[in-house]
Order: structure tokens, then C-alpha cells, then sequence
């Protein structure tokens, strides 16, 4: 079965003839689709015209959660299948969304900044950090990943609510999610991005949140209305920002976002570490395998 992985890395596993492609090459990609049989996606988008060079194409797995990557319609209407895997890097992204909280609080950047250029021994009072213990965090999700940073808050001291699809009234720690941006002095996406989710956070939500509340996303970046961000971060309303994702990716240089010093920013790689790897490895293999028998495959979308 010849398997495309769509990453710039190499990878093998017994009885899968994988060839790999970076996200960049769009020449070799293209030049390879006719022949493969299944894609190992990630995040660079998969359009109708890609599937439509990819004839023996079968099954697209997404090496990851979110499939909004992927032209869902197009798929259906070729008969492709498409599989995704969550909770396989629930671990990494909760992680990572802790170590933005810290390193917005802490202002980490800037130290580093200053450091660098020899300066870190004479700190003002503009970069007097905060602590997360002590602090109500609220979470934008009540799925894996934010049942793990929840564990880990409350570990540090942190107050934990969270919002969720389904209301958990019985769960005293559940609010509606105007009254868990009122209540944060930080909040945390962790949902995915549909069409009811889209721009959730807008001008006026960001609004209810107190004065110098953080925002940390590690989702999507169009959960949020970047340029609502943007006014409020630089209006001083928010304290800051931690943010993994855009709404475009990859991100212009020239994005208003990357100039403001109190935003910590990652190039969408919350979920990238060799645990999380291994474990998309593991899901993705065992689906193509699957798929030679007929079997019904793990976690499939369409």
C-alpha cells in the first residue's frame, strides 16, 4: 500500500511503502498523488484539485484532531475515507498551553530579550511577573486536552471553571460561557473549529473578560477574531496573549501580533513532540492495515 506522509520527515513500517513529502513541495507533491493510496495529513490544506490527481486514493488520515484542513465534501463525493485520531496529542498540547499561561505571566520573552542583549540584571517594574496559583482559569472545552490542563492548574493552585457544547449543570465547576469569561483571568481554547465556533471570541466577548485577562489558543486560530484580539491587547484592556494559532497560517511577518511584546506566539506546534509522534505512528499504521482488510477503521469522520 503506498502511503503519503505530507511532513518533512522519514518514517517506515512493516508492510507500508511510505514515501514522505514536505508540506512546501507542492511540485513533488503533486507528482506523487497519482500513485498513492492513502495520505498522512497534517496541515497543509487538502483541496478538491488534490484529490482529483490522486485517482487510487482511499483513505486520508489526519495525523491529528482537527479536520477542518480538509475539503470534507470533496472527499465524500470521490468516496474517499477520512480518519482522524483524537486525544493522541492531548498530552503535548496541554502542556503547551500551560507553558504559554506561565510564559505570558512570566513575560518570558521578554527576559530572554533582554538577557541576549545584556540587560537581564537590570529589570524594571513594566516586567514584574504574575503567578498562575491563586488565579480562575477558564477553559473553552471540556474534552481531553482540558481535562488534563485542569489536573495540572489545580496541581499549581489555580482555580479551574469550564465551558463545554453540552451544559454540565451538575458539575459545579461548568459555566455558560459568558459567565466563565467574566469570572477568567485567563481563558483557554480547546475547541474545534466549525461554523458555530468560528470568531466565538469576538470584539464582545473579549470584552467581558477583566481587565488584563490573558488569551491563550492552542486550538484553531479562527476560534478567535484576531483583529478583536488585536484591538484589545492593544487598547490594554487584555494583559496579553499566548497563541499557537492564526487565522492565517503560516503567519505574515507583517501581522500586527507579532510587534505587540506582551504576545507569546508558536508556530503551530503545540501537539509536535516525539511522544505525540509515536503515538500518530501507532493509529495511522494500524488504519492502513485496517483498510487492506476491510475493516472498519479508528476514529473515522467520513
Amino acid at each position: 500500500m503506498r502511503v503519503l506522509l505530507h511532513y518533512d520527515m522519514d518514517h517506515a513500517e512493516p508492510g507500508l511503502d511510505i514515501v514522505s513529502c514536505s508540506e512546501r513541495d507542492d511540485e513533488r507533491f503533486a507528482a506523487l498523488l497519482p500513485d498513492t493510496e492513502v495520505i498522512w495529513h497534517v496541515l497543509r490544506p487538502l483541496t478538491a484539485a488534490d484529490m482529483e490527481r490522486a485517482p487510487k486514493l482511499k483513505l486520508i488520515q489526519k495525523l491529528g484532531t482537527g479536520v477542518n484542513t480538509i475539503d470534507l465534501d470533496a472527499a465524500a463525493e470521490r468516496g474517499i475515507r477520512v480518519a482522524n485520531m483524537p486525544g493522541r496529542n492531548a498530552q503535548a498540547v496541554a502542556e503547551t498551553s500551560l507553558l504559554l499561561m506561565l510564559a505570558v505571566l512570566r513575560r518570558l520573552v521578554a527576559f530572554d530579550a533582554r538577557m541576549r542583549r545584556g540587560e537581564g540584571w537590570h529589570a524594571d517594574r513594566a516586567l514584574v511577573g504574575g503567578e498562575l496559583g491563586g488565579r480562575t482559569v477558564g477553559l473553552l472545552g471540556g474534552g481531553e486536552i482540558a481535562g488534563l490542563l485542569r489536573g495540572m492548574l489545580e496541581a499549581i493552585g489555580a482555580n479551574v471553571v469550564y465551558t463545554s457544547r453540552r451544559p454540565r449543570r451538575d458539575d459545579p465547576s461548568w459555566r455558560e460561557l459568558d459567565d466563565l469569561l467574566r469570572a477568567s483571568d485567563i481563558v483557554s481554547v480547546h475547541v474545534p473549529l466549525t461554523g458555530r465556533t468560528r470568531h466565538l471570541l469576538d470584539a464582545d466577548k473579549l470584552a467581558l473578560l477583566p481587565p488584563d485577562a490573558i488569551v491563550v489558543n492552542t486550538a484553531r486560530g479562527a476560534v478567535i477574531d484576531e483583529a478583536a484580539l488585536m484591538d484589545a491587547l492593544a487598547s490594554g484592556h487584555l494583559g496579553g496573549a499566548g497563541l499557537d494559532v492564526f487565522e492565517e497560517e503560516p503567519v505574515e511577518p507583517d501581522n500586527p501580533l507579532l510587534a505587540l511584546g506582551n504576545v507569546v506566539v508558536m508556530p503551530h506546534v503545540a501537539w509536535l513532540t516525539g511522544e505525540t509522534w509515536a503515538r500518530y505512528f501507532e493509529v495511522a499504521a494500524r488504519n492502513c492495515h485496517r483498510l487492506a482488510r476491510g475493516d472498519e477503521l479508528l476514529h473515522r469522520v467520513i
